[in-house]
């Protein structure tokens, strides 16, 4: 137990921190609050944990340093405070400090603000996550299945040059016609730009694929690569948590302590070779991401709460978890 905890030593202590700042802030209630965002953002970004254990196992430990120290820093600070106050100011045509100022002096009009833009965040979102649910399973070379009546079929459309980016776009066109006016061309938009966006930060990677140069290319374009799957994991957490609180210091130390634990489970991931011993894993934090896109896109027209959100996505990493546990004993007992 002593082992394992030594992997959760800082978040148990920028957990107390939060805890404690939280309650200068607004007293139990404060704390409150802060502990439920905690706990959502732990379970919304779980299988970001696991994704990203992916792309860390293969990075070389100067990028992977690089990812846990300054890469948190820009989920947790960046992506949690600073984007959000930059989305404000573009959509209210404020400079970043008015749009600062709002958020601490008129917490409602900053929220509703904020939330006026959740079309625009879901198209973008919702596209790069589905981007990067098809490319795993569009992927020909892919001999591990977990649903194989599933994954075979996936598995051979992958022979299909760009499929993945066909599928996005039309996925794109069919939720907008589910919006009105204005908002379907916004989604639309948006969403072609989280296409494009994973389109580049993986062409990065592949510059210098056959070069000698492999460090770079699973260094700098991993890290460019997690930070926007971060980006796109985090938007929903971002606009739900408006839902509890309007006031963004609570809701970045929520936010921000429960990012905290989504690092240590990472850190755990890499270290124990987690997704080694469990082969199916890495399949249910996909299924998992393929299942926020969806909801992402559902959402622009139709509400549906963060919890069916972390319950689905815990859903698909407990079965993965379960089969992987199954398939170890059946091979062991072999």
């Amino acid at each position: 137990m002593s082992t394992l905890l030594r992997f959760f030593k800082g978040s148990l202590l920028v957990a107390v921190a939060g805890l404690l700042a939280a309650w200068l802030l607004g007293g139990a209630k404060a704390v409150f609050i802060v502990a439920i965002l905690c706990v959502l953002e732990i379970s919304l970004s779980f299988d970001n944990a696991v994704v990203n254990a992916t792309v860390l196992r293969d990075m070389n430990a100067v990028w992977r340093r690089r990812f846990l120290t300054w890469g948190m820093l820009i989920a947790v600070f960046g992506m949690r405070v600073v984007f959000p106050v930059a989305i404000v100011a573009v959509v209210g045509h404020l400079t970043p400090w008015d749009a600062l100022l709002m958020a601490v002096s008129r917490p409602d009009d900053y929220a509703r603000t904020l939330t006026s833009a959740h079309v625009a965040i879901a198209g973008f979102g919702g596209a790069f996550l589905l981007m990067v649910f098809l490319k795993f399973f569009f992927d020909q070379e892919k001999d591990v299945h977990w649903i194989g009546v599933i994954e075979r079929p996936l598995a051979r459309t992958g022979r299909i040059e760009a499929v993945e980016i066909g599928v996005s776009l039309i996925a794109l066109y069919a939720i907008s016609t589910f919006l009105a006016g204005h908002g379907q061309l916004e989604f639309v938009l948006s969403g072609i730009a989280g296409i494009v966006t994973y389109i580049a930060v993986d062409g990065f990677g592949s510059l210098f694929e056959g070069g000698g140069q492999t460090a770079a290319r699973t260094g700098l374009s991993g890290f460019l690569y997690l930070e926007v799957l971060d980006a796109s994991f985090s938007f929903d957490g971002v606009i739900g948590a408006f839902a509890l609180s309007n006031n963004i210091f609570i809701i970045a130390i929520g936010l921000g302590v429960g990012a905290m634990f989504v690092r240590s489970l990472t850190i755990l991931f890499v270290e124990r070779e987690t997704l080694d011993a469990f082969r199916y894993l890495e399949h249910g934090a996909f299924y998992a991401i393929g299942a926020l896109a969806t909801i992402m896109f559902v959402g622009t027209f139709h509400e549906i709460s963060e919890v069916i959100t972390g319950l689905i996505g815990a859903g698909f990493i407990g079965l993965s978890l379960y089969s992987s546990i199954r398939h170890n004993r059946r091979a062991h007992a072999a």
